[in-house]
């Protein structure tokens, strides 16, 4: 490793653990009820260390949020999508499951912010997931199906559907495994053959 490689990897160290911690906090009782100092109570850190990354707590919320998008991104774009929908979803189903109150974090608090950052934020991450939709959509075995990538608004009324199914699974303690079949349904109704 490079001197340059070690002072990189030392300057993410700090924002690593504030990241996680912000995580632990979400996860123990919400982003609502999370100040800086559980942050960096959480991330065994200081306040100075928190505002030498972040500006403020929503700054290290995007930040934390769009890892997890990410992660989920690939995920679905990792399944083997060619002739179903029901691979791509428990792919999206099972990166929920892996962290259920992250997932709510970003559907429920992050349009509650909606400014600055955190819209900016929103609106990118839906394009980025609406993206992922049109280009799974489009391939030969779909296209020989009638299947055709769907317009920016068709994916964002199914990512919507999608996303509520989620969040009322995780707010309600139910297992979102138990929305697959309903979520399955809707996307090959919404995305299905067209004339």
């Amino acid at each position: 490793m490079t001197t340059t490689d070690a002072r990189a990897a030392a300057d993410t160290a700090p924002r690593r653990r504030l990241l996680e911690g912000l995580a632990t906090c979400i996860r123990t009782h919400g982003y609502t009820d999370t100040t800086v100092a559980d942050i960096v109570r959480a991330a065994r850190t200081s306040r100075r260390t928190f505002y030498a990354h972040f500006t403020d707590r929503q700054e290290c919320l995007v930040a934390l949020l769009h890892e997890s998008n990410q992660r989920t991104i690939a995920r679905i774009s990792a399944a083997p999508w060619d002739a179903q929908a029901r691979q791509a979803i428990e792919a999206w189903i099972a990166a929920v499951q892996a962290d259920p109150p992250i997932t709510l974090s970003w559907i429920r608090d992050v349009p509650a912010l909606a400014r600055g950052r955190a819209r900016d934020f929103q609106r990118s991450t839906m394009r980025s997931f609406v993206e992922l939709i049109q280009t799974l959509t489009d391939t030969p075995h779909l296209r020989a199906a009638g299947v055709r990538p769907p317009s920016e608004q068709i994916a964002t009324i199914l990512l919507g559907g999608l996303r509520e199914l989620i969040a009322t699974a995780v707010e309600d303690g139910r297992d979102v495994a138990t929305i697959v079949a309903p979520a399955v349904e809707a996307t090959q109704l919404l995305l299905g053959p067209r004339g």
